[in-house]
């Protein structure tokens, strides 16, 4: 399985896909709506560089696992190593940014979290980050970001960094801390309260600071 990262223009970004880092319990709503606790510190899970999937035009989702829920997110590309550092300079790391949707087979996940077993499973599957093409950074990173996700018309998610639990620069910083960042990395920063299931023939639209990124129909994956 090949990925190309794309830019807005359509450009294929010389970038090598690697690991995707995903922050969990990031927006307050989220964490009520799932009866969560609050972290006191950052969660991170991992999922491969296979999870990454092209979201414009179709959306592939394995319908034969079971349930798929959706939780959309803003996406930074890491182009620069970052080890061990400060907020203050973590988004010197950032090249580019967009959406992506982090897909969870919720049940199975459920039942694994019961189990008090990894649950890599239900979230770290061939294509379970796809991701929009990304807006390249052109000078210092804005950390300040709004998106809305909808499905067949209906806004179902609507995420605004300034509700972040903690901000892009504190996130780098704190991933930082525990394992370097890669150029090709991925980082996904939370997902905002409205997820939901995803069903075959879903027409996706994604806006990101009020321009439509992607545009995409859920179809049955292999």
């Amino acid at each position: 399985m090949s990925f190309s990262f794309q830019s807005v223009d359509q450009r294929k970004l010389a970038y090598t896909p690697s690991k995707i880092v995903c922050v969990g319990r990031n927006y307050l709503e989220h964490i009520q709506e799932l009866e969560n606790e609050i972290p006191d510190e950052a969660v991170f899970f991992i999922k491969p560089g296979t999870a990454l999937s092209h979201l414009c035009q179709t959306c592939e989702i394995p319908t034969y696992r079971g349930e798929i829920h959706y939780e959309c997110e803003l996406a930074l590309l890491i182009t620069q190593k970052l080890t061990r550092a400060s907020a203050e300079h973590s988004l010197d790391a950032v090249g580019g940014y967009g959406l992506a949707l982090d897909l969870t087979l919720r049940q199975l996940q459920s039942e694994l979290k019961e189990k008090g077993l990894p649950w890599e499973k239900a979230k770290a599957f061939d294509g379970s980050c796809p991701l929009s093409p990304l807006k390249m950074v052109d000078g210092n990173f804005s950390s300040r970001h709004r998106f809305n996700f909808s499905i067949n018309g209906k806004l179902r998610q609507t995420g605004d960094s300034r509700l972040m639990i903690r901000d892009s620069a504190h996130l780098l910083a704190e991933i930082s801390q525990w394992f370097t960042l890669m150029p090709g990395d991925v980082v996904l920063t939370g997902t905002p309260a409205g997820v939901g299931i995803l069903s075959e023939g879903d027409e996706l639209e994604l806006v990101l600071d009020g321009t439509v990124v992607c545009r995409s129909t859920v179809v049955k994956g292999r």
